[in-house]
C-alpha cells in the first residue's frame, strides 16, 4: 500500500506489527517513522530492524513528523497518553486531516481517542501475546464513519500477526479479559503443572517442556476439524476409575474451575474500571 506510517512507542506489541510489514514491503520503508519516549532507547530497537528505518526519540525535533503520517500506530503505555496528545496539540498540521489514528493503549475509548485527536478517523485494537510469536488474536473496534480503506489497511497490519475479530467496543473489555489476560492464567496452569511432574520426579526442563507441548497439543486438538467441545475432550481421556478422574475430582474440590471463571471476571471489571478512569 502507497501510504505513510508513524510509530508512536516501540515496545515489543508495536515491533512485533512493524517487522512484517517492512519484511513484506506492505509499506515502504522509506515512508516509516518511529518514535521512541528515551534516546538511549533508539539505537537499541533500531538494531532488531533494517537500517533504512528511521528511528527518532520524541526529543528529536524530527519527531513532530510523525503526525504528518498517513496511517498513526499509537503503542505508548496508558500514563503517556497524555505527553503524546500535548505532542499532537503542539506539532500537527491540521485539524481536518483525515489521517487514520489505531490505538493499542489499554483502557482508553474510542470517545477519548476522538476527543484527543480531533480529524482523525479513530480505530480501537486490543492484540494479545501470542502476537509476538505470529498467533494471537486481536480484536478491533471501529470508530465512527471508518471507511471501507481505513478498514482494510487496520487489517493488513494485524493480519500477519493475528486473528482479527471485529467487535462492537462494548465486548472488547470482555475480549480482553480472555484474551489478553488469558495468557497469564494459562503460563500460570503450565508452571504449576510442571511443579507437579517434579514433585513426581521428572527433571525441571523435561517437565516444563512436557507441560508446554501439552497445552499447545491440547489447544491443536480443540481447534482440530469440527472443533471439539471442551466437555467431549475431558470424556475421551477420563476412564473409569481411572488416573484423570482422580486427578480431576481433586481439581474440583480445589475450585479450579470457578477460579478460572472469576479470574475472568475480575480482568473483566477492573479493565471497565480503566476505561472509565480515561474518561
Amino acid at each position: 500500500m502507497d501510504t505513510s506510517l508513524g510509530v508512536v512507542g516501540l515496545g515489543r506489541m508495536a515491533q512485533a506489527l512493524l517487522l512484517p510489514l517492512i519484511k513484506s514491503e506492505s509499506i515502504q520503508i522509506k515512508n516509516i517513522l518511529g518514535v521512541v519516549k528515551h534516546s538511549e532507547s533508539v539505537e537499541v530497537i533500531a538494531n532488531k530492524f533494517p537500517k533504512e528505518l528511521k528511528l527518532v526519540s520524541s526529543q528529536n525535533p524530527a519527531s513532530k513528523e510523525v503526525w504528518n503520517s498517513s496511517i498513526i500506530l499509537l503503542s505508548v503505555k496508558p500514563q503517556q497518553l497524555s505527553e503524546v496528545v500535548a505532542s499532537f496539540e503542539k506539532n500537527h498540521l491540521s485539524q481536518s486531516s483525515n489521517s487514520l489514528l489505531i490505538s493499542v493503549i489499554a483502557g482508553v475509548s474510542l470517545r477519548n481517542l476522538q476527543k484527543a485527536f480531533p480529524g482523525y478517523q479513530c480505530v480501537r485494537a486490543v492484540p494479545n501475546t501470542p502476537a509476538l510469536v505470529g498467533a494471537g488474536l486481536t480484536g478491533i473496534a471501529w470508530g465512527e464513519n471508518i471507511h471501507a480503506e481505513d478498514r482494510r489497511l487496520t487489517k493488513e497490519i494485524f493480519n500477519p500477526v493475528s486473528e482479527v475479530l471485529e467487535l462492537p467496543e462494548s465486548q472488547l473489555d470482555a475480549f480482553l479479559a480472555l484474551t489478553s489476560s488469558g495468557p497469564a492464567y494459562i503460563a500460570l496452569m503450565s508452571e504449576a503443572l510442571a511443579d507437579g511432574a517434579v514433585s513426581a520426579g521428572l527433571p525441571r526442563d523435561l517437565a516444563g517442556y512436557l507441560a508446554h507441548r501439552t497445552i499447545a497439543g491440547t489447544a491443536a486438538l480443540l481447534n482440530h476439524q469440527d472443533i471439539i467441545h471442551p466437555g467431549q475432550l475431558k470424556d475421551m481421556v477420563t476412564s473409569p476409575g481411572g488416573t484423570t478422574i482422580a486427578a480431576l475430582r481433586k481439581l474440583e474440590k480445589a475450585g479450579l474451575r470457578s477460579a478460572l471463571i472469576e479470574a475472568v471476571m475480575a480482568a473483566f471489571e477492573r479493565s471497565k474500571e480503566l476505561s472509565n478512569l480515561s474518561n
